[in-house]
């Protein structure tokens, strides 16, 4: 698979998950489950996009401002899931937020697959498509490890 259906499958994951989230309620076991799949799925999927596919783009001169922009939306995805991972799951305030975070991630998704991909498509070429597929299957891999590392690192700086 070329890097462009990895990332697709990952976004109909996290999709999935979304809506599967928001029917859940209260601190149930079923949210906090659900939860911790997206939440680690989505943070090791973003830091393998940036390392592998974002860095890939940014060092074409019309691929960059697309692809500063899509980093820039994982920073502010990333802070708001840090809030929701930080907060009580049966506050009110939880769901209105991750209201707020699924609206986002999904105008975030659509906008890479429909804009970003394109973009990417003539600048990267088809030949690297599969190699950065690859590159970021790898890459995911490994980030499912240090998600837990970063966080606590970031949490004391």
């Amino acid at each position: 698979m070329n890097i462009y259906e990895k990332i697709t499958q990952d976004h109909e994951t996290h999709s999935e998950l979304l809506n599967k989230l928001q029917e859940t309620s209260g601190d149930s076991k079923e949210r906090e489950l659900l939860w911790n799949s997206f939440y680690y799925d989505v943070k090791a999927h973003s830091a393998a996009e940036e390392e592998t596919f974002y860095s890939k783009l940014i060092e074409t001169k019309d691929g960059q401002p697309d692809a500063r922009h899509s980093i820039h939306e994982h920073q502010k995805l990333e802070k708001v899931m840090e809030e929701l991972h930080e907060m009580d799951f049966s506050s009110p305030a939880w769901l209105k937020k991750f209201k707020q975070l699924k609206h986002d991630y999904l105008h975030h998704m659509e906008e890479e697959e429909n804009q970003v991909f394109d973009k990417a498509k003539e600048q990267i070429g088809g030949d690297t498509e599969h190699k950065i597929g690859d590159k970021f299957e790898s890459r995911k891999e490994d980030e499912f490890e240090l998600v837990d590392k970063k966080v606590a690192n970031s949490l004391h700086h």
